[in-house]
């Protein structure tokens, strides 16, 4: 068996690693470099945690992706994951730091709860008079993107993987597994994996009725010197309450302080704004205040964008058709499961079994 892997975000690196392991033939494909910054798993940085609301499938398979990853950091023999742990910031009942909470609840999940002054007399970023709570855990961190990739371009050449970049596709044949590159030369393999995130539709337009590509930001903070220890310190934050969809991941291993909100975003295809917009760093800045208080002394670093697709309910998509398979990432919240992703796929090729892998990484049950 042979596999063409379209795409080297970390969908399609985890693959490509866990394919190589068990012995097939791997040809790697990405359009720009390896870690690709324009890539939804080119920045810095994203977070693991148990915490998942009403999704209870993925809280409950949180373990699994925690084992892959251990596995990894095995083969490439350091670990890009730092144990911050996380913490939730209710603003008002019913908020997503309500339902985040709920749902570690439900699974019997431990946390510690936190009153307001309690919140900010641990963390004094925090105003403690926008909050109901704070809830913290040990159960979670940041995962470091960009080594995590560079680490898997270098263990895949190290192990005989075909790794490609800056190589563009054109077109796929999902029943003759055959990509079609635009300068004209085409590559075939017995499977063909399509991973390539936010550009899925350019290949498989018709999918537009399942995946919605967005385009958003993140912002780079300094803030307040007297604030910087607290923030070197503390938890990732998944969600800061109040009406955002926001979280925060903390300054780790010489990382920069980032805010992100899932109100900030609207439907894009992938290169559309990619350079961010006058003054975009401090509109997403602002969003943060409440919870954290004397916002607007923080400095704006750096903006990021970025682009990705979205199902309905923000599930892993994965469609099998003929001798092809498209696997879109959880709605710009998949990157934890990113190397059981790739186990669970390539179990499914070299089984034949691949709507058992279907099932798993869409999680209903």
């Amino acid at each position: 068996m042979t596999v063409v892997i379209v795409g080297a975000g970390i969908a399609g690196l985890s693959t490509a690693w866990s394919l190589t392991k068990r012995g097939v033939p791997v040809t790697l494909l990405e359009q720009g470099p390896i870690p690709n910054p324009l890539s939804a798993s080119g920045d810095h940085h994203r977070l693991i945690r148990r915490a998942y609301g009403g999704q209870g499938g993925y809280q409950r398979r949180i373990a699994d992706a925690y084992a892959a990853w251990d596995e990894m950091w095995s083969d490439l023999g350091q670990k890009h994951l730092v144990d911050t742990g996380f913490m939730l910031l209710c603003q008002q009942e019913g908020d997503g730091a309500d339902g985040l909470r709920e749902g570690l609840v439900e699974g019997g999940y431990p946390f510690e709860m936190l009153s307001p002054a309690e919140t900010a007399e641990q963390f004094p970023f925090v105003d403690p008079q926008t909050i109901r709570y704070g809830a913290v855990s040990e159960e979670g961190g940041v995962l470091l993107c960009r080594k995590i990739a560079a680490g898997l371009r270098g263990w895949l050449i190290a192990n005989g993987a075909d790794v490609r970049e800056n190589v563009r596709v054109a077109a796929v044949d999902p029943s003759a597994a055959s990509v079609i590159l635009e300068d004209g030369a085409q590559v075939t393999a017995d499977h063909v994996i399509v991973t390539s995130g936010a550009w899925t539709l350019g290949l498989f337009p018709k999918l537009d009725v399942k995946l919605t590509t967005y385009r958003t930001a993140v912002a780079y903070l300094k803030p307040p010197e007297d604030l910087r220890e607290a923030w070197e310190r503390s938890p990732a934050i998944l969600d800061p309450g109040g009406p955002i969809d926001g979280y925060v991941v903390p300054p780790v291993r010489g990382t920069g302080l980032k805010f992100g909100a899932g109100i900030h975003k609207y439907k894009a295809p992938p290169s559309q704004d990619r350079t961010p917009a006058d003054g975009e760093g401090e509109t997403l800045r602002n969003l943060f205040s409440p919870p954290f208080a004397r916002i607007g002394d923080y400095r704006v670093d750096d903006v990021v964008t970025c682009a990705y697709t979205f199902t309905s309910d923000e599930h892993f998509f994965v469609r099998n058709e003929d001798r092809t398979s498209v696997v879109s990432a959880c709605s710009g919240h998949g990157y934890k499961f990113g190397a059981v992703v790739g186990q669970k796929i390539a179990e499914g090729v070299v089984t034949g079994e691949l709507e058992k892998a279907r099932v798993w990484l869409e999680a209903r049950d």
